[in-house]
């Protein structure tokens, strides 16, 4: 009988250890410590978080701006009609969004950056990053077009520019509209924590820009991207109205921020004093209590 105890005791010990090393604990000491950490799986070293740079979040910017000039532009010189380039171009941001967001936020856009600058929400030297990025994602996405479609005239319907009858005051206010639908979505979706949308937001982004192409391509390109016109502007070198695809989306940008910020982001009022748990809102410093 002791034998057997002995046993069913040895044996209960050594399922004990193995368990420990699968949950990979990591406070046994001395040989048991080093036996326990040769057993723990690797899984636990890639869930540690990983502190993205600078550099690795700037590249992200960059692949998301190529992806969108280069399905953008793309559609338009394959001759896709009005609604095929409204979902180019929102179904690349939509899945760039989601799969790089968690990175650098998703921007791929300098009006984007600049909403989230005037606001305080980036630090002026990311930010900086960020628009180097857009800015050479966008053109270098369109220089492999150039390369890719011959002539390159095909390339010049990419390009945005201001309609027929349409001025250019016009077109200024019709960017800064469309861009502030853009960015307001964007801070409803993806910078409020309350958003209920948070986990999908880059499909309500990318929804965004369909409908604003839709609405406004045939009026001014429907750009509400500096990058977006830098791009293409450069490679095929048509400068018509470019300060515009600057000025609107930034204005836009920084308008929608700025509102979103103000009326969704800050508290109107000082939190009440009372402690939480109680349940009871104490009066706040300079009100009189209710009687």
């Amino acid at each position: 009988m002791r034998a057997l105890e002995a046993a069913l005791r040895s044996r209960a010990q050594l399922l004990g250890g193995e368990l420990l090393a699968a949950v990979g604990a990591g406070h046994l000491g001395g040989h048991d410590s080093k036996v326990a950490g040769r057993l723990r799986p690797a899984v636990s070293l890639a869930s540690r978080p990983v502190e993205e740079s600078v550099g690795r979040r700037a590249t992200a910017e960059f692949v998301g701006a190529f992806t969108l000039v280069f399905a953008g532009m793309g559609a338009i010189a394959v001759g896709a009609d009005l609604v095929g380039v409204a979902l180019a171009h929102g179904l690349a941001i939509a899945v760039m969004v989601s799969a790089v967001g968690h990175i650098s936020g998703g921007h791929f856009n300098p009006a984007v950056t600049f909403g989230f600058f005037v606001t305080g929400r980036i630090a002026p030297r990311l930010a900086a990053a960020y628009w180097a990025a857009q800015l050479a994602g966008a053109a270098a996405a369109a220089l492999l077009l150039r390369g890719v479609f011959s002539p390159d005239e095909q390339l010049d319907g990419g390009v945005p520019v201001l309609g027929e009858g349409v001025g250019a005051g016009s077109g200024l206010l019709l960017e800064g509209v469309l861009t502030f639908f853009l960015v307001w979505v964007v801070f409803a979706s993806a910078a409020d924590p309350r958003g209920t949308f948070k986990s999908i937001a880059g499909l309500a982004i990318g929804l965004t820009i369909t409908l604003d192409v839709l609405a406004g391509g045939p009026l001014t390109g429907a750009a509400m991207n500096p990058a977006r016109a830098f791009g293409p502007e450069l490679v095929q070198w048509v400068w018509s109205d470019a300060w515009l695809y600057w000025v609107g989306p930034l204005a836009g940008a920084a308008l929608a921020a700025i509102a979103y910020d103000r009326l969704y982001l800050r508290p109107l009022a000082p939190v009440p004093v009372g402690p939480p748990e109680t349940g009871l809102d104490e009066p706040r410093p300079g009100e009189t209590a209710l009687s």
